[in-house]
């Protein structure tokens, strides 16, 4: 397995140089979160190496017992490091692959414009009817937003306004519904998102949203599936991840 990581390693450094002979596809597991950044870097993965980029999205945790049950994923893009680290330990990735392609940022988000003060302070107000987040079992994105709740001391008195989201996406979906008043989402998802009302979570009342990539063993000997790990680390995919309101280690 040295031999492929060293493979990788070559391959980022010569991305851009002009696509391959045979072009392949690699199937790609993606965390909710990163639906919009992973689109636009899969973009310009075809256009670097004419290989694509087959985009799958939903939540970390799903799509974790999909591949641990036979899903015939490549790479998997995970919302947190817990899962990408367990693919490794059970045989499921290659070892040394596994990587932090972006740390995410929680926010609380609302369509009123009036609602989210700058503070987070609504949230002890109570002003509101239901407040969206992702499945904590199953998103990292949820799991911090619970993690938020109960370092403000609020767990008991927000647990009968909280409706959950099988995933970051029907969490935001909630909010822009009106299904919720308000939610925690990442970041990303509303960066680009004009009107409405937000706070940025401070990073200190959860534990860091660091997001792993790692090439699963069914990758291991697919040349799309390797570029495309290479490709995430190289500088223009890193400058998407940067827009999006990531940061990038």
């Amino acid at each position: 397995m040295l031999a492929l990581v060293r493979r990788i390693v070559t391959l980022a450094a010569a991305i851009g140089l002009g696509a391959p002979a045979l072009a392949a596809d690699a199937q790609v597991a993606v965390a909710a979160n990163f639906t919009e950044p992973a689109r636009e870097i899969a973009a310009g993965f075809a256009r670097a190496t004419g290989h694509r980029a087959i985009l799958s999205f939903g939540a970390s945790g799903a799509f974790y017992t999909q591949i641990a049950h036979g899903a015939p994923f490549e790479v998997f893009l995970s919302a947190d490091a817990d899962r990408p680290q367990q693919a490794e330990k059970n045989g499921l990735a290659v070892p040394g692959s596994r990587f932090t392609y972006a740390v995410g940022r929680l926010v609380l988000y609302s369509t009123n414009p009036v609602l989210i003060d700058d503070r987070g302070i609504v949230l002890k107000r109570g002003i509101f009817d239901k407040i969206a987040i992702a499945d904590p079992t199953a998103a990292p994105y949820g799991l911090a937003a619970l993690q938020t709740i109960n370092a403000l001391g609020l767990g008991p008195a927000l647990a009968g306004r909280i409706v959950r989201g099988s995933s970051i996406t029907q969490a935001y979906q909630f909010v822009r519904s009106g299904a919720a008043s308000m939610g925690f989402v990442a970041l990303s998802q509303v960066i680009k998102v004009p009107g409405g009302s937000r706070w940025l979570v401070p990073a200190r009342l959860h534990a860091p949203i660091a997001q792993q990539a790692v090439l699963l063993r069914t990758g291991a000997v697919n040349p799309a599936a390797i570029a495309f790990v290479a490709y995430l680390r190289s500088g223009p995919a890193r400058a998407i991840i940067d827009r999006y309101g990531y940061e990038v280690r």
